[in-house]
């Protein structure tokens, strides 16, 4: 866990993203609650890891950061600087400070494109003139993701790569400007499990060499472990949970992280008979969410008459562990 008193890299302020649904062009048919009020700040060179279903809004939350969708409500700010009051001059130069992995590596790299050019793009967009020096950048972002020699890759289309080589590239190009901050957005969930160990232990590797702040997402709590410094447990559109990540994980404090663990294989059989019961039914729809707690349709432990009510307020079960959860009212 980070030192909290530094300052914040991104602080996030009440987020709300809502999509409006259309019927016939210009009729209302409804609206989604993709993100409903999250908050959280990150400090220099910390590793964060969002957790949750399909479907929960960990991707809406991505989008949202990256200003691809624009928020309903709230406030982000990048190194002090709010994304809203920003032009487009100097929105283009913050983006600088921000890499991307995608999910799909395959689909994030232009098929026409080889290797050199896809690095060397975003160094041209940004104003990066001297070819010697993208030639020297693209090199040395090649040898950082293990691409190695990175000469035999430069003249190599996305095709001829392997999986988990494409992906490499596709971190390689978020690098190459030399972000501050960078978000991985499930970036081993269509990798093989060998070659996705590779993938997050480069991806921590690079974050501690550098000093980044990383934001990792991703359905699979099994993956975290040894490779986030803090969890954020996100359940329709809103986190439920959060905390270091070894209290959090040994100590889960919402039915819902409770639920999340009982669906990772543990090898251990010492914790065979640990409480692992998944709860029936699928999340509840963005467009009509429930009243009160938003999972309180599928916890086992509810309470009538005020988890199907009011929405709870943080608690802080534990020292730097927090929960919104009336359980521990």
């Amino acid at each position: 866990m980070k030192d909290t008193d530094l300052p914040g890299i991104l602080e996030v302020r009440d987020l709300r993203t809502f999509f409006t649904l259309r019927k016939w062009g210009f009729l209302r048919a409804g609206t989604i609650q993709a993100l409903d009020g999250v908050t959280f700040t990150l400090v220099r060179g910390e590793a964060v890891a969002i957790v949750g279903e399909s479907g929960c809004g960990k991707s809406t939350l991505v989008r949202t950061l990256l200003g691809l969708d624009p928020p309903t409500a709230g406030s982000i700010a990048i190194e002090g600087r709010a994304l809203g009051t920003l032009d487009a001059p100097a929105l283009r130069r913050l983006r600088k400070s921000v890499g991307y992995v995608q999910q799909d590596p395959y689909g994030a790299l232009p098929p026409f494109m080889d290797v050199a050019t896809i690095l060397a793009e975003p160094l041209k967009v940004h104003g990066i003139r001297d070819p010697a020096e993208r030639d020297r950048r693209v090199l040395a972002a090649l040898d950082e993701v293990g691409l190695t020699p990175a000469q035999e890759f430069l003249g190599k289309f996305p095709h001829m790569l392997s999986g988990g080589q494409q992906q490499r590239v596709v971190i390689a190009r978020a690098l190459i400007l030399e972000p501050s901050l960078m978000i991985a957005d499930e970036p081993v969930s269509m990798l093989d499990a060998s070659v996705s160990a590779g993938i997050l232990r480069l991806l921590r590797r690079i974050q501690e060499a550098r000093g980044l702040t990383l934001i990792f997402v991703t359905h699979n709590l099994a993956t975290v472990r040894h490779f986030a410094d803090r969890i954020f447990v996100m359940y329709a559109g809103r986190f439920v949970e959060t905390g270091p990540t070894e209290a959090l994980l040994e100590a889960p404090q919402h039915p819902y992280t409770r639920a999340l663990l009982a669906a990772v294989a543990d090898p251990d059989p010492q914790n065979a008979t640990r409480d692992r019961a998944v709860p029936d039914s699928e999340p509840p729809s963005l467009m009509n969410p429930p009243a009160g707690c938003r999972f309180h349709p599928r916890c086992p432990q509810a309470i009538a008459g005020l988890c199907d009510t009011d929405a709870p307020p943080a608690f802080t079960p534990h020292v730097q562990q927090t929960s919104w959860c009336w359980l521990h009212r």
